[in-house]
């Protein structure tokens, strides 16, 4: 019996058994103790608040397929196989227009080659309308997973609000109390251990509580990009469509005015050919603005090309005023533009070493339709921490201590390094793709409307290029 009092005054000396134990979590906001008292105080509560932590975290909502779930993923599965094959019979039509080209300027070659771009006309716009839905869709998906999200993190919330209460109501338990609850040393030790066990819980739960929250992040902007997408391609479409009715006119009107004759067509072809002066002396407007002769940007482009195997015309599409982010270039301070700690510690550092005044630098825009960073410099429209990524191969190519971004030479230089890195010399349509959309290079949008204008327009300036060179 007078073990009891010497057990007790051994639990209740001034010396702190558990100074050596690293605090865990300082729940209630305070500077941690870990004197007996406290923890007393503390212990009461927490076997059965444990398992009710332990029990919501782990009753989590999760994702579950159901008979709808089953039933959309293969309507999505038939939906994609349609556009495959769509996109084959896109493919092979791109073949037959090449083929009449070939052929030679001939009445029959042009007709026949006006008749193929109408038929895959019909198909590209059957195409867009299918991926419109396929995107309608996904951000169906991606709303219901934001709204699970939102959810789970409520969930969470309310896990955490419910614990710090049950700790902060144990704070009223005197020391009697606790010892009460306690009779055992044993099972007070135990209730120590339930403590460092409960405060495990509440840091894990809060390190999923912030994870929850960049999952939500996450999903909102892949929902204002599917969104963007889904506008884009509606506008695309509409442009098809002008592009069908306006295919479908010149053949009528070529048709109208040879009768059929090839002499007579031969004729138009030599009046409204071409001349290399006229080619010479077109404007060439840059994407990042500025302009230049054609003469000069081609001149330009080609000593690109025999630097890194880069097809002339492709870096000239890509750098065309009229492809398709020359809508938004130049306009913006980069200090609401930029992502902060990306792009403008590497822009600062570009402008200091060129001696630029970085508030009157202006840069491209934010999109705002995606909620994306905006930035871009130049006329290669290079993000400032992917031109640090290219500054010492690009310096090295041109012969310069430090490359500059708003130079016309170091500019095209710079998009063929990119371009050649992207795959351009196995796959232009994949590296236009990538130019414009970095690692989301995939997206329907960037495959079939970004890079096809991109490899139209790089079609166009080949055929001048030719009349330059004949």
């Amino acid at each position: 019996m007078r073990l009891k009092p010497k057990v007790l005054v051994d639990v209740k000396c001034k010396i702190n058994a558990f100074s050596g134990l690293k605090p865990i979590l300082n729940l209630s906001f305070r500077p941690v103790l870990r004197s007996v008292p406290d923890i007393l105080k503390k212990t009461a509560v927490f076997g059965v608040l444990l398992g009710v932590l332990m029990f919501n975290l782990a009753s989590a909502p999760t994702a579950e397929f159901t008979a709808a779930a089953v039933s959309s993923v293969e309507e999505r599965a038939a939906l994609q196989a349609e556009l495959d094959a769509l996109e084959s019979q896109i493919a092979e039509y791109e073949k037959t227009i090449s083929a009449y080209q070939a052929q030679g300027k001939t009445l029959t070659s042009e007709i026949n080659k006006l008749v193929a771009k109408v038929d895959q006309l019909n198909l590209q716009i059957k195409s867009v309308n299918l991926q419109i839905r396929k995107l309608d869709d996904d951000i169906v998906v991606t709303a219901n997973k934001i709204s699970e999200t939102s959810e789970e993190i409520k969930n969470t919330q309310g896990v955490i609000a419910v614990a710090l209460q049950k700790i902060a109501m144990s704070e009223d338990h005197s020391v009697l109390e606790i010892l009460l609850q306690n009779p055992q040393l044993s099972d007070f030790f135990t209730n120590i251990n339930n403590l460092m066990d409960m405060e495990d819980s509440l840091r894990l739960a809060v390190r999923q509580l912030n994870a929850l929250k960049q999952d939500y992040v996450d999903q909102n902007e892949q929902l204002k990009i599917a969104k963007s997408d889904a506008a884009e391609l509606k506008q695309y479409q509409e442009s098809q469509k002008s592009s069908l009715e306006s295919l479908k006119t010149e053949k009528d009107t070529l048709l109208k005015e040879t009768k059929g004759k090839e002499s007579v067509y031969q004729q138009i072809l030599t009046e409204k050919k071409k001349t290399a002066a006229e080619i010479r002396s077109r404007i060439f407007e840059i994407l990042g603005g500025g302009e230049l002769t054609f003469e000069k940007a081609y001149e330009l482009a080609s000593a690109a090309e025999k630097a890194t195997g880069v097809r002339a015309a492709l870096i000239l599409a890509v750098l065309d005023r009229e492809s398709a982010l020359g809508r938004n270039t130049g306009r913006c301070n980069y200090k609401t533009a930029m992502h902060p700690t990306r792009d403008i510690p590497a822009f600062l550092q570009i402008t200091s070493e060129l001696n630029l005044d970085p508030n009157s630098t202006l840069v491209s825009c934010p999109i705002v339709a995606d909620g994306a960073y905006g930035g871009a410099i130049g006329p290669a429209q290079f993000l400032p921490s992917t031109w640090m990524l290219y500054k010492t191969r690009l310096a090295a190519l041109v012969g310069v201590a430090v490359p500059n971004p708003w130079n016309n030479s170091h500019a095209f230089f710079a998009t063929a390094l990119y371009l050649k890195d992207a795959g351009a010399s196995s796959n232009e349509r994949m590296a236009a793709a990538k130019y414009y959309c970095g690692s989301n290079w995939s997206r329907y949008v960037c495959t079939n409307v970004y890079a096809a204008a991109v490899l139209k327009k790089a079609t166009e300036f080949q055929d001048d290029i030719d009349v330059l060179n004949s």
